[in-house]
């Protein structure tokens, strides 16, 4: 995915954070956060660290919404953060910035080449959110555990170019990213992996089809 900073010297960024206004943060690790950051419109660039968008409701069920990597960008304008039961969870220690999303829109220095390049930037960034949101609608709507992760892993093998899929966490993590059981999902893993489907080595699975 494109940076949020891509084009934009070292010198033009330092420019562009101070005009948003934006804000700086450092968090350890396994610490929700949003409470401590959040606004009504916000984007949020990580510069170094692991989060993961979690969902938990009135249940006390976790749905993993999204994980994100250092570069990564998130905000209300891509999940329901004003939600009450979303929140940002590190995974690491995490350092990130935060904009108010209408300083963006009011800036008046729009005329500013580095400032257009970040506008560009955001856009595109925009468009590969409402492709991945759709990518894991196509997931959710199979009914079955075994249709699930195999849509997951025909789109994450067509995405990467690759019939290597590296999972990003462990296992409990796939299965809230797929909304269902983990110990059902280990099973139909194991199915899979004794058809000659797929075979396993810790996080990485090799799709054999």
């Amino acid at each position: 995915m494109i940076n949020l900073f891509h084009n934009i010297s070292p010198k033009n960024q330092e420019k562009l954070l101070y005009t948003l206004e934006a804000h700086t943060f450092t968090f350890p690790k396994n610490q929700r956060i949003l409470s401590t950051i959040n606004d009504e419109n916000i984007i949020g660039f990580i510069i170094r660290g692991y989060i993961q968008i979690i969902r938990t409701d009135f249940n006390g069920n976790i749905t993993l919404i999204e994980e994100l990597e250092e570069e990564a960008v998130f905000g209300t304008m891509f999940s329901s953060l004003n939600n009450s039961e979303y929140d940002l969870l590190t995974k690491e220690e995490t350092k990130l910035v935060i904009i108010d999303y209408n300083r963006i829109i009011e800036e008046e220095n729009k005329h500013i080449s580095y400032y257009q390049q970040f506008i560009k930037n955001l856009l595109e960034i925009v468009s590969n959110k409402i492709r991945e949101k759709n990518e894991r609608i196509e997931i959710l709507t199979k009914k079955s555990i075994r249709d699930k992760l195999l849509e997951y892993f025909k789109i994450t093998a067509e995405k990467n170019g690759s019939k290597i899929i590296y999972l990003t966490s462990n296992y409990q993590g796939l299965a809230n990213y797929l909304a269902i059981d983990r110990c059902a999902m280990s099973r139909e893993i194991k199915n899979l992996r004794e058809e000659g489907f797929i075979k396993t080595e810790k996080k990485k699975i090799i799709l054999l089809y």
